[in-house]
């Protein structure tokens, strides 16, 4: 299992900083969010150009804002500027979000298998000839790249079916070791054995606190990460957890305990952990890196 980590900054030059601190810990790949923020695929272009080692994505990029050909161009772009280290992550995102804020209309199985009849090809290098009920893409790009693996932020099982059968695999989020272990692994793995695929992508990510104080890192994570407790996305897989709230998932204690738990994702099948640090932060990351 590979151990990467998340950065999230408000500026560029800091966000390249973290990552090639980053490729120094010895992670395997640097993940940004795609949220209110700067622009994640931007920063990862300039981060490939200025950081040579360590793999980049994007976990995730919504997919409702950007028709999938301007997604396509621009992943193909990071993909060049990197030199072939870029995975795209995509979503979603939340009906508050695209519908409430954006005014855009939000579903799910049938936009995101529309959505990627289009990505999927155009980020391989072929052209896209698809025409369905909210999509349309019939197109070829110009943007000499290797291809970009992609990943969905999937957590429902006809969404999970659908990015093992079309897909690289699955990026996850507050999502507990027991709901991977026996929803989103087995569920991801038959799409892609339906499909004839190779066995997918499962990158979960988790907020990680490596502290002598467990009870103030946990009351930070419950007020730091609240409002995925209220998402219905995630609070389904909270409840799938029997969680109270995304503190109850979160990793936190000493080295030992951290490690301990950590590598009980590897044992049910977790590809890659990533490292999201909110409490202790430098302790946490020296720590990590000795998993790498």
């Amino acid at each position: 299992m590979k151990i990467g980590v998340f950065v999230q900054e408000g500026r560029i030059d800091k966000a390249v900083e973290r990552i090639r601190d980053a490729e120094e810990r010895g992670f395997a790949r640097a993940w940004m969010p795609q949220i209110f923020a700067i622009d994640a695929m931007t920063t990862l272009a300039i981060a490939g150009r200025e950081v040579s080692r360590i793999e980049l994505g994007t976990a995730v990029v919504p997919t409702y804002p950007r028709h999938p050909t301007s997604m396509a161009i621009q992943a193909r772009t990071v993909q060049q500027a990197s030199g072939g280290r870029f995975t795209l992550g995509v979503g979603l995102s939340h009906k508050v979000v695209i519908e409430g804020m954006l005014g855009m209309k939000w579903g799910e199985v049938r936009h995101l298998r529309e959505y990627l009849s289009i990505l999927l090809p155009l980020v391989r290098g072929e052209a896209a000839e698809f025409e369905g009920e909210t999509l349309t893409g019939k197109i070829a790009l110009d943007v000499p790249s290797d291809p970009v693996p992609v990943l969905v932020a999937a957590l429902g099982p006809k969404l999970l079916d659908l990015a093992g059968r079309l897909t690289e695999g699955t990026t996850t989020w507050v999502t507990g070791l027991e709901t991977l272990r026996n929803h989103v692994i087995p569920s991801i793995q038959a799409g892609a054995t339906a499909a004839g695929r190779p066995q997918p992508q499962v990158v979960a990510a988790l907020p990680i606190a490596v502290t002598d104080d467990p009870d103030a890192a946990r009351a930070v994570a419950a007020k730091a990460f609240a409002v995925y407790g209220h998402l219905p996305s995630y609070r389904a897989m909270l409840d799938r957890e029997n969680a109270g709230g995304p503190a109850d998932v979160a990793i936190v204690g000493n080295e030992a305990t951290v490690k301990d738990r950590i590598e009980q994702f590897a044992e049910i099948g977790v590809t890659e952990f990533v490292v999201v640090p909110f409490f202790e932060q430098e302790r946490t990351l020296d720590f990590a890196a000795t998993l790498t």
